[in-house]
């Protein structure tokens, strides 16, 4: 059975583009103990409407329940997980050892995933997370390709892997780390990170208090602390190998755009009908860091020059809303674009496709040259043939 793609989603109109692109499953975080800031917090309205979406398609719903809890949480997190279960929801991820107890003792019908937060690194850890009654365990992603293929025949046969195949990696352990705490007093481990390790750092000498002395790595790279983003694209048949159920990309902070982007690119490899190297080339579209393998080959290594900085070679610039007659689609604009210009598309059900905008029509009904009110809608000539969800980007 081919691996699950489970990807991110930080708002409805994320999850919704997440299906459309041909995700197996989407995680999300809800009202309660979900390990990111709240702007990324489905209410409970929202995530009885996500599941909805989800299985109406065929797919699966997760829950993100992943802070570390302070006493008073602890029975409430038994109450959510009830709740969450009633409503539908697929599994709950879990880092906190009393939580994972006491929602297995509270509802022990609903799926519990171990999250990554947990630093499972071995059979003994994931065995004990088996007897608990989990399903399924997020590896830590210090591990190797080799470490976790010596887990075959060491562990539950029923307990499901699942791995980071994507995204930005913390420079902590596992992720847990108190540096935002110590800069800001916003825990990174109550999902109140600030990213303090994303900042550019320089040296101060004692006798020189005026003189700021960068801080130099091999090569010329300055932010010393700044992770590159993981990119397992190359290597998804080996992880496959090794027994990974689910291969998981990270943010659900990240755009709709960048969503739409990895999780194309991830399905149309894992399903055959792009090659890695077509892969590569669609995940550099979307704002990144240098890529890097992660822990999976051993030591981290990235670009020399990775300055931390975002790169990307196109723009999001509009959502295809619906068809509206011949060669005419509805589009709500995300960043401008003219009558002239040549768009790519983003299509499930196309690749590498572009067109040459021959028009564009106001709500009003008047022609124009140019879409430049953010998220106007507009009216605009294609001959390509375009699907609702569809995302439209410009090369830079």
């Amino acid at each position: 059975m081919k691996p699950e793609l489970l990807s991110p989603a930080g708002s409805l109109e994320t999850l919704k583009t997440a299906l459309h692109f041909g995700a197996d499953a989407v995680y999300v975080g809800g009202p309660f103990l979900q390990l990111r800031a709240a702007g990324a917090a489905f209410s409970e309205a929202e995530l009885k409407e996500g599941v909805r979406l989800a299985h109406a398609g065929g797919k699966k719903l997760y829950v993100t329940v992943n802070c570390f809890a302070k006493n008073d949480e602890v029975k409430k997190a038994g109450d959510y997980a009830k709740t969450l279960y009633d409503m539908g929801v697929d599994a709950v991820i879990v880092s906190d050892l009393g939580l994972i107890a006491e929602i297995r003792r509270a509802c022990p019908d609903l799926p519990v995933h171990v999250s990554t937060q947990a630093n499972a690194l071995n059979y003994g850890t994931l065995n004990v997370y088996a007897a608990m009654g989990c399903s399924r365990v997020v590896l830590g992603r210090e591990m190797t390709l080799t470490e976790i293929e010596d887990l075959k025949g060491k562990i539950d046969p029923s307990l499901e892997l699942e791995v980071f195949v994507h995204g930005a990696m913390c420079m902590a352990y596992s992720g847990r780390c108190l540096l935002s705490s110590y800069l800001n007093n916003r825990s990174g481990n109550r999902g109140e990170c600030t990213q303090p390790c994303r900042w550019e750092y320089y040296l101060v000498e004692k006798k020189r208090e005026n003189t700021l002395i960068p801080i130099v790595e091999q090569d010329g790279a300055t932010a010393i602390l700044s992770s590159a983003d993981l990119n397992c694209l190359p290597f998804l048949d080996r992880l496959e190998k090794a027994g990974i159920a689910s291969f998981k990309i990270e943010g659900r902070m990240k755009s709709p755009f960048y969503v739409a982007t990895v999780v194309n690119a991830y399905r149309r490899v894992l399903d055959g009908t792009a090659t890695v190297e077509e892969g590569q080339v669609e995940l550099l579209t979307a704002s990144h860091r240098p890529y890097t393998s992660g822990f999976y080959f051993g030591e981290c290594k990235t670009d020399p020059f990775n300055d931390g900085r975002y790169r990307q070679t196109t723009r999001f610039t509009g959502v295809v809303l619906e068809q509206t007659g011949e060669d005419e689609y509805l589009v709500e604009m995300r960043n401008a674009f003219s009558v002239g210009d040549t768009l790519e598309i983003v299509s499930p059900s196309s690749f590498g496709q572009s067109f040459v905008v021959s028009s564009i029509v106001g709500a009003s009904g008047e022609a124009k040259t140019v879409a430049d009110l953010v998220q106007e809608r507009v009216t605009v000539g294609c001959r390509a043939a375009l699907s609702p969800g569809d995302i439209l980007r410009k090369r830079l």
